[in-house]
C-alpha cells in the first residue's frame, strides 16, 4: 500500500507554519495553499469568508464527502499605542497571555509594513519591579516592545502602526533527529499540510476516489464558524482534521491519531466514529479514542449552523495545545494513513 509521503509532508509543515496568518489575516497562506494545488490541477474556488475550497470527482457524484483543516491561528491586534511607545494587544482565539510572554512577534500594518517586536510583562525587570514574578499576566500588564526607535506614541503611528493592526507570533520551528516537530500554529497547519499532501498522493498516483470529495481549508476556526458554510447539498459526511488535545485524564498522545469521540458541542457521529476506529485496526494504523472537555471544529460549527451531515473529527495528537506545541512524526503518519483509507471508503450511509 502507498501512503502520503510523511517527509514531505513535515516539510509542508515547515513552510505553512511560517507564514503568519493570524485569523482575520490569512490571505497569504491561502495564496501558498491555492498555489500549491494549482500546480497539481486541482479545481479550486474561494469562498467570500477568504477560505479555499478544493474537489477531487469521484466515482458516485451523488453523495459526496468534506474534509477540512484550518490555516488560521491564534495571535493578536494592536489594542493600544502606549504614551511609551509600547502597544497594548487584543488576543485573538481562545488562549493565556502566560502562553505567549517573551515571544518574538511581527506587527502588520494596514500598509503591509512588518516590524519586529517581543511580548513582556510590562513588570519584566527583576531589578526594577520587587513583584516582577507575581504580577498577573494579562492585557494591562503585558505589552509589545518595538524593535524601532520609539519613545512615544506619535514615534509609533510615524512607522504606521495603529490599532487593529494584526500581531502574529514567531513559530520557532524545529525538527528533531528523534522525530518530534516542535512549533507554535500545528494547530492546525499540522492537520492542513496532512490534507494537501493526501491530495498530491491522490493526484499524482491518479487514484479513484468512490464519492466527489470537497477539502476546505478554513480560515475562521479559531474564533468558531470557519467550517460552517459552502457545504454542498449533496454532502453526507464531514470529517474535521484538527488536533488532538492531550492532559491529564487524555488518551491522546503524540504517537498515534486520535478520534475524537465528543468535545464541549456533544458527541460526534457514533457510526462514522466506528467507521474511522475499524478502518484503523483493518490497516494497522495506531489510534486513540478520546473526550476533549473544551473543545470545537469546524465539524461542530457546520452542526449548529443547521447542515444535515454526518460529522467527526480526527487529528495528530498535541502537547501543551494553544502553547509551545509539539508532536511527533509518528502521529502525522497514522493520520495521514487514516485519512488514506478513509477517502477511499464507502460513504457509511
Amino acid at each position: 500500500m502507498s501512503y502520503p509521503n510523511a517527509r514531505e509532508t513535515i516539510d509542508l509543515l515547515k513552510a505553512l507554519v511560517s507564514i503568519p496568518s493570524p485569523t482575520g489575516n490569512t490571505f497569504e497562506v491561502i495564496n501558498y495553499v491555492e498555489k500549491f494545488l494549482s500546480e497539481l490541477q486541482v479545481d479550486t474556488y474561494r469562498n467570500r469568508k477568504g477560505g479555499l475550497i478544493a474537489t477531487l470527482p469521484g466515482t458516485d457524484s451523488s453523495r459526496h464527502r468534506m474534509l477540512t483543516a484550518h490555516v488560521d491561528t491564534l495571535g493578536a491586534m494592536v489594542k493600544e499605542i502606549k504614551p511609551s511607545g509600547r502597544l497594548k494587544i487584543d488576543l485573538i482565539g481562545g488562549f493565556k497571555f502566560n502562553s505567549i510572554e517573551g515571544e518574538y512577534c511581527q506587527i502588520e500594518t494596514s500598509s503591509g509594513r512588518k516590524y519586529s517586536g517581543t511580548i513582556l510583562m510590562h513588570q519584566t525587570s527583576v531589578h526594577v519591579y520587587k513583584d516582577a514574578g507575581k504580577a498577573e499576566r494579562n492585557q494591562e500588564n503585558m505589552e509589545i516592545r518595538i524593535d524601532e526607535v520609539v519613545k512615544s506614541a506619535e514615534d509609533v503611528r510615524k512607522l504606521g502602526i495603529e490599532v487593529g493592526d494584526f500581531v502574529s507570533f514567531a513559530p520557532r520551528v524545529e525538527i528533531t533527529p528523534s522525530g518530534f516537530i516542535k512549533s507554535r500554529h500545528l494547530d492546525d497547519k499540522a492537520s492542513v499540510a496532512i490534507l494537501l499532501q493526501l491530495i498530491k498522493h491522490l493526484k499524482t498516483n491518479e487514484v479513484s476516489l468512490p464519492h466527489t470529495t470537497h477539502f476546505l481549508i478554513s480560515n475562521n476556526e479559531e474564533i468558531g464558524y470557519g467550517g460552517n458554510s459552502n457545504i454542498t447539498p449533496e454532502t453526507v459526511e464531514y470529517l474535521a482534521v484538527d488536533m488532538g488535545a492531550m492532559g491529564d485524564g487524555q488518551s491522546t498522545d503524540e504517537y498515534t491519531v486520535s478520534i475524537c469521540v465528543k468535545d464541549a458541542s456533544g458527541p460526534y457521529h457514533y457510526g462514522l466514529r466506528k467507521h474511522l476506529a475499524k478502518l484503523a485496526e483493518e490497516y494497522n494504523i495506531e489510534y486513540k479514542l478520546d473526550i476533549y472537555p473544551y473543545y470545537g471544529s469546524d465539524a461542530s460549527a457546520a452542526i449548529r449552523s443547521g447542515h444535515d451531515i454526518v460529522h467527526g473529527l480526527i487529528g495528530p495528537g498535541i502537547d501543551s495545545s494553544h502553547a509551545f506545541e509539539r508532536t511527533h512524526q509518528s502521529s502525522i503518519e497514522n493520520t495521514g494513513k487514516l485519512l488514506h483509507h478513509y477517502v477511499l471508503s464507502e460513504i457509511i450511509s
